[in-house]
């Protein structure tokens, strides 16, 4: 396992990071294709003895049942001290006044219930799961900062929003002395560029860590194209997120096949190898449902690309509409 820090903090992380939407009761929340705790527990073992020590969750997962089988996943198989653990705010549970959001009451209700299910005293790094348009960001950025001051949160990270709404969050917090976002989760993979244009950048110039959603597009660039799995046929955002030109999507997916080809590797490999070489990427994250998926994603870190070999894998793609940010 290779390792690096977290943007500029002293915070060490491997460079593959455990997606853990994978894991949780399939009868709760809106993912039916989710492992249950049995089958959860031997793959989050094997990320530990893998050296895998960075893992991402959200509070929305599952209905909340993909933290508590993390949580006690890791406190069986983890050393607390040597672990970064993060999860995620905003998501409602069910449908209810001042359930969800980032205002300030349901922030400080929130960490308490993630703690609760996870079995920590504290989270590593507390992520805002998008942008909240119906709250001020002045609240949630004193709400966030309150909550690292308070013991339960250690760094804090942002997910998937436009570059200006990320800059004003980051100056805000700055003038006012509060806790700044040392982290970025946006989406990234082959058939999803838009972020290179104006958040990568502005990542890489503040020295914010960069850690990819999707970077195999939700499995799409781990198989034959146009391949169906139960994932990608109940899954109703993913369902969102790809909606859009097939004939160039197809086209990236045949040249990252050829490459793969004539390297003798997995698709899956070449397609990470590419999230993973792009400047200002820290780690990202993966969702592994067998153990073959962690030999790929790790030999992936191994798997230099030639220049060549990235403008072929770059050169079939068109600007896609912006998506994810909701």
């Amino acid at each position: 396992m290779q390792y690096t820090r977290l943007g500029r903090t002293g915070l060490t992380v491997s460079r593959i990071c455990l997606g853990c939407m994978t894991y949780g009761e399939p009868a709760r929340g809106a993912h039916p294709w989710t492992l249950d705790e049995a089958a959860s527990r031997p793959l989050i073992r094997l990320a530990v003895e893998r050296g895998i020590n960075f893992f991402d969750t959200a509070n929305a997962y599952s209905d909340g049942s993909s933290e508590e089988i993390v949580g006690r996943a890791l406190r069986d198989f983890a050393r607390r001290d040597e672990i970064v653990v993060a999860t995620k705010v905003r998501y409602a549970s069910r449908a209810a006044p001042n359930v969800g959001g980032l205002s300030r009451k349901a922030i400080l209700h929130e960490i308490d219930a993630s703690l609760q299910r996870l079995g920590l005293d504290h989270v590593d790094l507390y992520q805002i799961h998008r942008w909240d348009p119906h709250t001020p960001i002045e609240e949630t950025m004193e709400a966030l900062h309150d909550v690292v001051k308070s013991g339960k949160a250690r760094y804090l990270g942002a997910s998937s929003m436009h570059a200006w709404q990320f800059a004003k969050a980051q100056q805000l917090a700055q003038q006012h002395g509060w806790t700044r976002f040392v982290s970025m989760q946006p989406e990234l993979n082959l058939i999803y560029r838009e972020e290179e244009r104006e958040m990568l950048p502005m990542c890489i110039d503040q020295g914010v860590g960069v850690i990819p959603w999707s970077p195999l597009a939700r499995g799409r660039l781990a198989r034959p194209w146009g391949e169906h799995t139960p994932r990608v046929d109940t899954d109703k955002f993913g369902a969102t997120l790809f909606a859009r030109s097939e004939v160039n999507d197809r086209a990236v997916a045949a040249a990252l096949a050829s490459v793969a080809a004539r390297r003798g590797v997995a698709i899956s490999q070449v397609a990470l190898a590419w999230v993973l070489g792009k400047p200002g990427i820290t780690a990202p994250i993966v969702g592994c449902s067998r153990p073959a998926h962690f030999d790929d994603a790790i030999e992936a870190l191994a798997l230099d690309l030639s220049a060549e070999e990235v403008a072929l894998l770059e050169q079939p793609y068109l600007p896609h509409e912006v998506v994810g940010f909701d």
